[in-house]
């Protein structure tokens, strides 16, 4: 009997703290309002502001790298580049070389690569806020870049292992970085 008594008090307890409701706020006016938890309050507004301007300096800044690293000719590796439009395959032969520190220099610079775009795009455009946005986004932009390596830059060439490394470098910067930046400068409005 004594079992099922506190048993009974243990299930009331638990049932009372679900419906319990989250901590009141009290207003200027005195009046109580709930706190959504969705309600995020953003950086005032000189803050977010320097924040946009910075991300868009840095976006330019990554821009001219990217364009350094992936757009100059590389007359000398005419006879190694081989387009490649089966995942997979680059990975494969990176990873295949005798030196590590080759395959790790491909993958890593690669994975690098993308991390700017997950951080940077979140804050200068917070509708692209969103995991699949972010990807379609970062896979559409390094799809462009290696369509124009493949079709106009001499040495270089198409690769899809590249925009899928780029796209996974975007991810990661996303979700280490990105959406708390983006939450931050840009708040969620209230819905209602």
């Amino acid at each position: 009997m004594a079992w099922a008594a506190s048993r009974t008090r243990a299930v009331l307890r638990t049932r009372t703290s679900k419906t319990e409701r989250p901590p009141q706020k009290t207003s200027r006016n005195g009046s109580s309002t709930q706190r959504s938890s969705q309600e995020r309050r953003p950086l005032p507004w000189p803050l977010r502001l320097l924040a946009v301007l910075c991300a868009f300096a840095f976006m330019v800044a990554f821009a001219v790298v990217l364009a350094r690293l992936t757009l100059e000719p590389s007359p000398a590796s005419v006879e190694l580049t081989h387009t490649n439009v089966h995942p997979g395959r680059s990975l494969r032969a990176y990873l295949d070389q005798p030196e590590l520190r080759d395959a790790v220099k491909q993958i890593g610079g690669n994975l690098l690569l993308g991390v700017p775009f997950g951080i940077l795009v979140p804050v200068l455009a917070p509708r692209t806020r969103g995991i699949l946005r972010i990807l379609l986004l970062t896979a559409i932009v390094m799809l462009m870049v290696e369509f124009a390596q493949g079709a106009l830059i001499t040495g270089r060439a198409f690769d899809i292992d590249d925009v899928i490394l780029n796209t996974t470098g975007a991810l990661v910067g996303y979700l280490l970085l990105g959406r708390r930046m983006s939450r931050a400068v840009h708040a969620r409005k209230p819905k209602g």
